[in-house]
């Protein structure tokens, strides 16, 4: 039984988030939360705060032994941007594209 977590339009790039999605894949919870705890990144701290809301739909189901459990996929997606102008010179501007990004977490039982 599975059990997910989603957060849309975080205000961090997707890119970043990725590499933390990397680090916690396919670990157990302990040890995930425990690499994620010491990292010192927005999106460490954003992907903590979404594993634990996981966690928590786990024990609201009942149905899953939440001891047991591990990250069985992670991902960033691209959301839409803000769009922002910057002045520059002769009177120009350029546009700044604020990224955003959607990340998904699916916890399964070992």
């Amino acid at each position: 039984m599975e059990v997910k977590a989603k957060l849309r339009f975080a205000r961090i790039s997707a890119q970043k988030v990725r590499l933390v999605c990397d680090l916690v894949r396919g670990k157990p919870i302990n040890d995930a939360m425990k690499t994620l705890t010491f990292r010192d990144e927005k999106a460490s701290r954003i992907m903590k705060k979404l594993i634990e809301s996981a966690v928590a739909n786990a024990e609201v189901k009942q149905v899953i032994d939440v001891d047991n459990l591990y990250v069985k996929t992670v991902h960033a997606d691209e959301g839409p941007f803000i769009k922002r102008f910057m002045p520059r010179s002769q009177g120009r501007a350029t546009e700044i594209k604020k990224r955003t990004c959607h990340i998904n977490v699916v916890l399964d039982e070992r």
